[in-house]
């Protein structure tokens, strides 16, 4: 794949295996590893959350956020979703009590979480529903990110309520300048800095960019499938763990998260697939599920 079609999984290794590098001196760690056993990636999240606590206790820890974020009041994203596979893989959005939208180049074979805000911690709002299946646009390219967007059919009906709850599809596509938020659980430090993933949801305001921006900051690999939104100085923007997230503007679905290169770099934004081209996708396949 290309260097600069990073696209922002939270990759478990590098993300569990350098903190723990940090701790125990291990001296080499990968960034992707694609094929982890369940029950490693579980024993090694869990030995991460009980070293972050301990480092939190002791009074050391910095104020988790998305990265240039803030910690998104309990709650208030009630149609985020996170797809978790022992740890929180990528994001997802529901869009009804049976279907969720992702990013099609997120894991399948995942446990659904709805309602979380501390990803870790029993809250007594969480619904957690198994997948049953996963629907892929019939023209994602893995190579480029084009059409990089699933469907995720749930195997029970979730139960909607306060917590839980759809997000709007677009009537129409964004316009340059809207103001949107973005939202997951994904990494919360600049891509030159070490990774750290909060328990908590973390959102972000910013705004979408426009065709010859977003054209610019990544010649050649922007295709009328995509949108990008964030700040050309740097600083603020989704990154690994957020892919398939939800970046919604005036209440409506425009974005998944997608890739992006590096995190938060300057004159380099997030990508996000441009949900208004899939609309008619999308009905038509919940319609025939």
């Amino acid at each position: 794949m290309n260097s600069n079609h990073l696209s922002k999984i939270q990759v478990t290794t590098h993300a569990l295996i350098g903190k723990i590098r940090k701790y125990f001196a291990i001296s080499t760690f990968y960034r992707v590893f694609f094929s982890p056993t369940h029950i490693s990636l579980v024993v090694l999240s869990r030995v991460l959350y009980c070293v972050l606590k301990v480092q939190e206790h002791s009074g050391n820890a910095a104020h988790v956020r998305i990265v240039g974020g803030y910690e998104c009041p309990k709650n208030s994203v009630p149609y985020q979703v996170s797809l978790f596979a022992g740890y929180n893989y990528c994001g997802g959005i529901l869009l009804s009590d049976e279907w969720v939208l992702s990013a099609a180049h997120c894991k399948s074979d995942v446990e659904v979480r709805l309602g979380e805000h501390d990803i870790w911690e029993p809250e007594n709002t969480e619904q957690h529903i198994m997948s049953a299946e996963f629907i892929h646009h019939p023209d994602y390219n893995p190579r480029t990110q084009d059409s990089d967007i699933m469907l995720i059919r749930l195997s029970r009906t979730a139960t909607l309520n306060s917590f839980v709850r759809p997000v709007a599809l677009p009537s129409k596509c964004a316009s340059a300048g809207s103001r949107c938020l973005v939202s997951g659980w994904g990494n919360i430090r600049p891509s030159d800095d070490a990774s750290r993933y909060p328990d908590k949801l973390q959102c972000l305001d910013i705004p979408v960019l426009s065709d010859d921006t977003c054209f610019n900051s990544y010649p050649f690999q922007i295709t009328d499938n995509m949108i990008c939104a964030g700040f050309l100085e740097g600083g603020k923007d989704s990154c690994q763990g957020d892919s398939g997230g939800p970046l919604v503007c005036d209440g409506e679905l425009q974005g998944v998260v997608s890739w992006g290169k590096g995190c938060a770099l300057k004159n380099k934004p997030g990508v996000y697939t441009k949900v208004c081209n899939y609309v008619s996708w999308i009905k038509t396949t919940m319609a025939s599920g």
